[in-house]
C-alpha cells in the first residue's frame, strides 16, 4: 500500500529513552502530502480558570507516548499498517492572547483540514477547542460532537469574558460550527453553581449522559446512544482527561471526584468506532500536577485509540 509508513522503532532495537519527542517516535513532519492523520500540539493555557500549566501537556504526552506499540489488539489493527501519519509539531500560540492565540491555531489547521487530514491535537486547555472547530467547519460545515468531559463548558461567559476553557462549546453552537440536535456530552458530574446546568444543555438541543447514568446504563448501552445520536454525520471527538478520575490522571487543572477508570474510559472510546471522525482533541493535561506520568500516559492511550478509530474505519469502512 502506498499510505504504509515504516513502523516506529521497536523498543527491542532502540531503547524508548532514545529519539523521543514525537507521539510514538512518528516521524517529525511539516508538510501534509500524502498523510491520514497528524498530530498537532497546542501549548496554550491562558483560557484555564483555576490551576494553570496545561500549556507544558503536549511534550508530557509525547514523551510517554513512546510506550505504546503499534498493534490495537481490542481493535484488531496495526495502525501504521493501514494510515500515513506523522508528528506535526506544536502550533505557535501567543501566551496570554486568547483570540490572538485563536487565530493561529486555525491559521496552522487549516491546511490540514482542506487536504483532508484528520488533525489529533493535544491540549492545552479546553478553550483551544473553539478555534479547532472552526477550521474542521470550513471543510465540513456543521458537524456533530462527542464530548467526553466532567464539565458542560456551555457558559455564556466566565469572568465577564466570553472566551474561556468553560464557554467553548456555547460558542460553537452560536458561531454554528457543531450541530447540537446530532451532538452528546458524556460523563458530567460534581457539584455545579446552577442546578439547572443539564437542562440548559438540553435547551441549546445536546444529549447529556451524566456520569451516574453512564454507570446505570452501562459501556454498551452508553456507546450505542452516542452512535445513533450521531449517526452517520461528520464528527469531532473532544476528551477532556477530567473526564477521567483524578485516582487514575490527577494531572490536571479542575478534577472531579468520581469519574472513569482508565479500563472503562478506554472502552468508552471504542464504542465509537463506527462514527465518521474528522477531528479529535485531548485537552486539560497539567504535568505540574500528574504522579509517575500516569496522567500523560492516560492522555497517550487515548490518542492511540483516536489513531486506531481511523484506522479500524478505514480497514472496514
Amino acid at each position: 500500500m502506498n499510505n504504509v509508513v515504516t513502523q516506529p522503532p521497536s523498543a527491542s532495537s532502540s531503547p524508548r529513552f532514545c529519539n523521543t519527542g514525537t507521539f510514538m517516535r512518528m516521524p517529525s513532519l511539516r508538510a501534509t502530502e500524502g498523510l491520514d492523520f497528524a498530530i498537532i500540539g497546542i501549548p496554550f493555557d491562558t483560557g484555564s480558570s483555576y490551576r494553570v500549566g496545561a500549556r507544558f501537556g503536549p511534550s508530557a504526552i509525547r514523551s510517554i507516548s513512546a510506550m505504546i506499540k503499534p498493534n490495537n489488539v481490542q481493535m484488531q489493527v496495526n495502525v501504521f499498517e493501514i494510515l500515513r501519519g506523522a508528528d506535526c509539531g506544536d502550533i505557535s500560540i501567543i501566551p496570554g492572547y486568547i483570540e490572538a492565540s485563536f487565530e493561529e491555531i486555525q491559521k496552522y489547521l487549516d491546511p490540514f483540514v482542506k487536504a483532508g487530514i484528520v488533525p489529533i491535537c493535544l491540549g492545552g486547555d479546553h478553550s483551544i477547542t473553539l478555534a479547532e472547530l472552526r477550521s474542521i467547519a470550513r471543510k465540513h460545515g456543521r458537524i456533530s460532537l462527542v464530548h467526553f468531559d466532567s464539565h458542560l463548558d456551555l457558559n455564556t461567559e466566565v469572568f465577564g469574558q466570553k472566551h474561556n476553557h468553560g464557554t467553548p462549546f456555547r460558542r460553537a453552537v452560536e458561531e454554528g460550527l457543531i450541530d447540537p440536535h446530532s451532538s452528546i456530552q458524556v460523563g458530567m458530574r460534581g457539584s455545579l453553581y446552577n442546578p439547572d446546568d443539564f437542562e440548559i444543555a438540553a435547551d441549546l438541543g445536546f444529549r447529556v449522559i451524566p456520569a451516574d447514568e453512564v454507570r446505570e446504563l452501562g459501556i454498551k448501552e452508553t456507546g450505542r446512544l452516542i452512535r445513533e445520536r450521531v449517526g452517520q454525520n461528520p464528527a469531532f471527538f473532544t476528551f477532556d482527561i477530567d473526564f477521567v478520575d483524578p485516582a487514575y490522571a490527577p494531572g490536571t487543572g479542575t478534577p472531579e471526584v468520581g469519574g472513569f477508570t482508565s479500563y472503562e474510559t478506554l472502552a468508552l472510546i471504542r464504542e465509537t468506532k463506527d462514527i465518521s471522525f474528522v477531528g479529535f482533541d485531548i485537552v486539560e493535561v497539567a504535568p505540574a500536577y500528574d504522579w509517575a506520568e500516569i496522567t500523560a500516559y492516560m492522555a497517550a492511550n487515548i490518542g492511540f485509540e483516536f489513531i486506531s478509530l481511523l484506522a479500524r474505519k478505514k480497514k472496514w469502512g
